[in-house]
């Protein structure tokens, strides 16, 4: 289940509010991978499977309209030569119409997936950004970085929260929905659009 980019907090400034205003006062900076975090948590791994079967309820529905496509094709091609031209001319019609009209679910699919990604993944991050801000107060953190956005090439373990995001999380949520598949939800939605879209491209070029 991925994680889009616009569903992900890039800079945790969270800016403890007990320690005075010191110019000379040392900065202290943490990281937290959030992909990782959603991967390894109970609720992150639940919302990558229910995305897994949505969309492979979507490209079995693909693949079902793409075949009887095909064969639409197949058809004209064979009776090209016995049919009138005005029938030859309505079958090229409606295949045309039935060739748009896939590419337009296609597109509604994609979309579908991002939507249902961003609506799975909203709360978790929700959450987790709740427990980084109690974190980050009571740790006496300046700040908390994104890791895979912030540029952040090298940090002491120590200094890295994302063990512990998952730990509290997963502690905090027990009765949240749990999932046992393996792996991560990094850009699902994408990887998933891109296998639509290699399916859709490959038939379509033999269609056109």
């Amino acid at each position: 289940m991925s994680l889009k980019r616009h569903a992900i907090t890039l800079l945790f400034a969270l800016v403890v509010s007990s320690i005075a205003p010191d110019l000379y006062a040392q900065t202290k900076i943490a990281v937290v991978d959030l992909q990782r975090a959603l991967n390894e948590t109970n609720d992150g791994r639940a919302a990558k499977n229910r995305l897994k079967r949505l969309f492979e309820r979507r490209q079995r529905s693909l693949d079902e309209a793409q075949e009887k496509l095909k064969k639409m094709k197949e058809d004209i091609e064979k009776q090209q030569k016995v049919l009138s031209r005005e029938a030859l001319e309505a079958r090229m019609e409606e295949y045309q119409k039935a060739f748009i009209e896939l590419q337009s679910v296609y597109v509604e699919y994609q979309r579908e997936l991002a939507e249902k990604e961003a609506q799975l993944t909203k709360v978790i991050l929700e959450r987790m950004t709740e427990i980084l801000r109690r974190m980050g107060q009571s740790e006496g953190y300046t700040m908390i970085v994104e890791r895979n956005e912030g540029g952040v090439v090298w940090v002491p373990s120590n200094l890295d929260l994302t063990d512990a995001v998952i730990q509290t999380y997963n502690t905090e949520n027990r009765g949240g929905a749990g999932g046992d598949d393996e792996g991560g939800m990094t850009s699902m939605s994408t990887s998933m659009s891109t296998s639509m879209s290699t399916s859709m491209s490959t038939s379509m070029t033999s269609m056109q």
